[in-house]
């Protein structure tokens, strides 16, 4: 499938050189995301970031989500300049419209009730920043995501389940909700539930931390 790119000029440091002891801040308080970063092995922190997320007039879904990417990113480096940082943000994109997280019950009734039988497009954003090395970069993962044609019985009985009041478009895909969709193509496939770890770990490697080093204690 397609997916669009946003990158920011950067300054990596020199790909030759061995990786950097910088420390790792994921700018984000989302559980998804914090389990998704997990699946690394890598230490990092927790910090979340002070952004306003409301979207300017007539701002595309994608555009929204990877400038409040790159705003968290930023809001969180600029209070650690050393440190990377990782910032990501998603937005569900209904033939135009924009869905962020639903908040409450009725709300995501509504979602779900204008995406069924619809192909939803989740523009997952992720940047990584680096104040000290003026590393900077920012890409974009788009998920199609088509919805069976869902009864409102179905609904109401997922939400009550689940309760996905903090996931874009109500989707929780990684437990029950994927009982609600007919197809998702992808070419980073955890970038639905949050964070694009394919792109993620290209840049973090890129900005100095080390992915596969040897983790065996020295004797």
């Amino acid at each position: 499938m397609n997916s669009a790119s946003l990158s920011s000029p950067a300054r990596p440091e020199n790909p030759h050189q061995p990786p950097s002891n910088r420390s790792l801040i994921l700018g984000s308080t989302s559980r998804y995301r914090r389990e998704l970063l997990q699946r690394l092995q890598i230490p990092f922190e927790v910090a979340a970031p002070d952004v306003d997320e409301t979207a300017l007039p007539g701002e595309a879904p994608g555009h929204l989500a990877t400038r409040l990417a790159l705003a968290k990113a930023h809001a969180v480096a600029s209070l650690s300049p050393s440190a990377v940082v990782i910032g990501a943000d998603q937005v569900a994109d209904l033939n135009g419209l924009a869905l962020g997280k639903p908040g409450n019950h009725a709300r995501a009734v509504w979602q779900l009730r204008q995406m069924r039988g619809q192909t939803v497009v989740f523009h997952t954003a992720v940047a990584v920043v680096c104040r000290e090395s003026g590393y900077e970069q920012s890409s974009l993962a788009a998920v199609r995501v088509k919805f069976r044609d869902l009864e409102d019985d179905e609904i109401e009985n997922y939400l009550q389940a689940e309760q996905p009041y903090d996931c874009a478009g109500s989707a929780k895909s990684e437990g029950l909700g994927i009982a609600l969709l007919a197809s998702i193509e992808s070419d980073d496939p955890t970038a639905l539930v949050g964070l694009p770890l394919i792109r993620t770990c290209k840049m973090i490697q890129a900005a100095g931390i080390a992915l596969l080093a040897n983790r065996k204690a020295a004797p």
